[in-house]
């Protein structure tokens, strides 16, 4: 069952997915009355057939759903859309379930009992990222690896790299300052938002993801690959080191 909204009055259309009536009216309600579109399914498979119905910008996602898992949900539509923004609510409290939400495709999390305010925050700071339009920039090659931040494409040996949004955006901000230690907070600032009111965990969470997708890519090409290296500079953020030159 779902509830429709009228998207032409609205800035942004949401997907609430959530067997909660009480949670489901509470978000429809706080939602509407800032300018948000919500349409409201309960179960799974009801979200996964509405999300292939319209296009929505984000998704409210409940993992707790009475037919399936609501990370098998987030998987199937971060594969099916990239762009789209998940955010996870959820009961689960231990650190292996966020990092298994964040992993499976969240960009963000909130906790059962949540504040409305600090959700509409959220959305804010997420959504104000992607509407920010960034300068043309050449494409920098680092080794074997070619990051061109105008057209968000990562690529080795001319292979795409299928990187995730926020993992783009991290090494975006790494790759303008090849060389150099960023810190945490110029990390989450730039790439979240500096009015960030979430936990850095997710950024660790994401470094992580970004680094197994180069090293899987690098895998599949065979061969010697010229990577750069992100290292970790405990107590402080992170580095992205050039490979060196070839020798010879």
């Amino acid at each position: 069952m779902r509830t429709p909204a009228a998207p032409d009055r609205y800035r942004h259309r949401v997907l609430v997915v959530e067997d909660d009536d009480t949670i489901g009216r509470h978000l429809g309600t706080g939602l509407r009355g800032h300018d948000y579109a919500p349409t409201w399914c309960r179960t799974g498979a009801g979200a996964l057939a509405e999300a292939a119905r319209a296009p929505y910008d984000v998704l409210l996602l409940d993992l707790g759903l009475p037919d399936m898992d609501g990370l098998d949900v987030a998987r199937e539509l971060r594969a099916r859309l990239p762009d789209l923004l998940i955010v996870v609510l959820t009961a689960r409290t231990e650190d292996i379930d966020v990092i298994a939400g964040l992993d499976a495709g969240a960009d963000d999390y909130l906790v059962k009992p949540f504040s409305m305010t600090v959700l509409l925050a959220r959305l804010r700071a997420h959504l104000r990222r992607q509407a920010v339009a960034a300068p043309v920039q050449k494409p920098v090659r680092l080794g074997d690896l070619v990051v061109d931040v105008t057209a968000r494409r990562c690529a080795l040996h001319g292979a795409e790299i299928p990187l995730r949004a926020k993992e783009f955006d991290l090494l975006a901000v790494l790759t303008e300052r090849v060389g150099e230690a960023v810190s945490r907070e110029t990390l989450m600032s730039e790439v979240w938002d500096e009015n960030w009111f979430g936990p850095t965990k997710t950024l660790d969470v994401t470094m992580a993801g970004l680094r197994r997708r180069l090293t899987e890519a690098a895998q599949a090409g065979g061969g010697s690959v010229r990577l750069p290296e992100i290292t970790t500079l405990r107590g402080h953020g992170y580095r992205l080191e050039p490979p060196p030159d070839p020798v010879g």
